[in-house]
């Protein structure tokens, strides 16, 4: 991980995910920029320095923005981190995305809108569409104060597409902070068999990982995926959450929209979405 990217509205979820991002940034050593996109009522990187006096509420939004993405550079600088700040205009997940590409970040932390983290703030908005689109793993904070290093990942999967891409990305992270990875399978109405039967996915994807020592394999027979993830972390710690996309359809087939949507409003805790291309 040797660039980090956080987009940013200074929402109080965002500022969480900016802490986040230079924390991991010092642990990975990265690069971290800062960046920010402004709507504005006019085409604002084409018009004259006289005629933005017309706009005085936006230089003053154009100011203020500037002011906040300083102080977040300074922060991480304070941090001993090589730190950019980007501010764009009049632009959208595309514009994101292009900015991430162009300056190949290898990871993305953000913030979910909003202050209550729920499927109305993320699900339809920018957030949701860069983990649908990006091509580097997105972390999205939420509401729950996020511990770091990550002690406890819960890796959720049914474990039979090939998702051992997606999962050296966790093993990365966990190495790193020392942490627990749980390996959790949801049976669900369609499929439910016996435990040691739910089991033989995850052992046989093990296989190709013969060095991991700090995991656990967890198998649930609950009514739905969303149930079972949620049971789960009831019982269980955990500090981050971790699954699969894909590009064009979003979540995995497991990861129906409804199961998407039943995930993100129930826990408040850090979602980390991998993309697998197909």
């Amino acid at each position: 991980m040797k660039n980090i990217l956080v987009p940013t509205d200074f929402s109080e979820n965002c500022n969480k995910a900016a802490e986040l991002g230079v924390k991991m940034a010092k642990l990975y050593n990265s690069e971290i920029h800062f960046f920010h996109l402004m709507n504005t009522p006019v085409d604002w990187i084409n018009l004259d320095k006289e005629k933005e006096k017309r706009y005085p509420q936006t230089v003053q939004q154009i100011g203020s923005a500037r002011a906040d993405l300083r102080e977040l550079g300074l922060k991480a600088e304070r941090e001993g981190l090589k730190c950019r700040t980007f501010l764009e205009f009049d632009g959208g997940q595309a514009n994101i995305l292009k900015h991430s590409g162009h300056f190949h970040h290898d990871f993305i932390v953000t913030g979910s809108s909003g202050t209550q983290g729920g499927v109305r703030e993320l699900l339809g908005s920018n957030v949701e569409k860069i983990v649908r689109k990006a091509d580097v793993p997105v972390i999205v904070v939420k509401n729950k104060e996020v511990s770091f290093p990550f002690k406890d990942i819960v890796f959720v999967s049914d474990f039979l597409e090939d998702v051992s891409e997606a999962f050296k990305h966790v093993i990365s992270i966990a190495n790193k902070c020392g942490a627990h990875i749980h390996l959790v399978r949801v049976n669900t109405q369609t499929d439910f068999n016996s435990i040691e039967q739910g089991l033989n996915p995850l052992k046989k994807f093990l296989e190709r990982f013969p060095d991991l020592e700090k995991y656990s394999m967890n198998v649930y027979n609950e009514p739905a995926v969303e149930t079972g993830i949620n049971n789960y972390l009831k019982y269980n710690d955990a500090d981050l959450i971790a699954m699969c996309t894909h590009g064009r359809t979003g979540f995995l087939s497991l990861f129906s929209k409804s199961i998407a949507e039943g995930v993100t409003n129930h826990s408040e805790l850090p979602v980390m979405t991998i993309h697998i291309k197909k």
